[in-house]
């Protein structure tokens, strides 16, 4: 189905820096460009990305944050949190659960990104990294239903119940957003992680990416660019 509904707010929950503009860069620019207020949550500093000689881990970090806060200039995106853990060794465990619910609970979004935990094999030629599954589980098990529990971490704030839910990367997408006239929008915000990139241009991948979604969503993308994400819709009396 086509997806017009725009949060009021959203919480983007990816495991580094440059994941969400690889994917629902351009969901996040139509919404902002619509008044949705979006963080982005980062659960790793993407520190171990590089095989650049003399790099070490902080300054890759550093550079890293940087990338991420000029790609969010992009989108709209005022706010990021890093919650800083190492790239590479990302666990779905309750420590990180914890973490996510905390953030929830802060920042209290209408609806919540998050990838999807299940996928490993992307295609023939890529293997999903675990922190991106890691990422995706832990964001999944702290909205439903760790954040709304008030008698879980009550320390942690008052409780909060999502609306919807948007997995990107489902084999069953339900919920197709049309991104046309924000794609340039993501790929600008994509350029900017050069130390992942270098000189590559990404710009016709994500037009493929989002022409292969658009042809998903049927007669009425045609010639258009998409996003498709499985939509999970937990509070319906919202």
């Amino acid at each position: 189905m086509t997806d017009q509904a725009v949060p009021r707010s959203a919480l983007v929950i990816v495991a580094h820096p440059d994941d969400a503009e690889f994917t629902m860069a351009g969901t996040v620019a139509v919404w902002s460009a619509a008044g949705c207020d979006v963080t982005f949550c980062l659960c790793t500093d993407g520190n171990v990305g590089s095989h650049e000689p003399g790099m070490t881990r902080e300054r890759l970090a550093e550079i890293r944050r940087r990338e991420e806060r000029a790609g969010c200039d992009h989108l709209g995106v005022s706010q990021v949190i890093f919650l800083g853990h190492d790239d590479g060794q990302l666990v779905a465990d309750l420590a990180l659960r914890r973490e996510l619910v905390a953030t929830i609970r802060q920042v209290r979004p209408e609806a919540v990104i998050a990838q999807n935990p299940t996928r490993l094999f992307i295609s023939e030629g890529y293997i999903n990294h675990p922190d991106h599954r890691a990422a995706g589980q832990a964001a999944l098990d702290a909205v439903a239903p760790a954040c709304e529990s008030p008698l879980l971490w009550p320390e942690l704030g008052a409780p909060h119940r999502v609306r919807w839910v948007y997995v990107w990367g489902h084999e069953q997408p339900n919920a197709f957003v049309d991104i046309s006239e924000t794609i340039e929008r993501k790929v600008a915000a994509l350029r900017e992680h050069v130390s992942q990139l270098g000189d590559r241009d990404p710009g016709p991948m994500m037009r493929e990416w989002g022409r292969a979604s658009a042809t998903m969503a049927g007669e009425d993308f045609k010639g258009r660019y998409a996003e498709a994400f499985l939509r999970v819709t937990i509070n319906q009396e919202a």
